[in-house]
């Protein structure tokens, strides 16, 4: 019963972030302000990062952690980034 309920938990969880992955993907295209911009793709990044994680926890592969491990570095570093852009209209001072 429990491995039932986990295989059916993790394909409504992935459907329901592939959705919110065509929700983010408008944001990006259609944000009205560079900030909208940012925040939709600051989800796409959060969204797979996510999507990754409900493939590991799937197939029991510690690969897909790893990598999920470092999408979110790089979103911590590329949101501050643009950020700091978006404030000062430069990145290093």
């Amino acid at each position: 019963m429990s491995v039932t309920l986990l295989t059916w938990s993790l394909m409504i969880a992935q459907i329901m972030l592939g959705l919110a992955f065509v929700c983010a993907t408008y944001r990006v295209l259609r944000g009205p302000r560079a900030q909208d911009r940012v925040v939709g793709l600051d989800t796409l990044y959060v969204n797979g990062m996510l999507l990754l994680l409900t493939f590991g926890i799937r197939s029991g592969t510690v690969l897909y952690f790893e990598a999920a491990l470092v999408i979110a570095l790089l979103v911590f570093v590329s949101t501050a980034a643009l950020a700091k852009f978006l404030m000062r209209g430069e990145v290093i001072e």
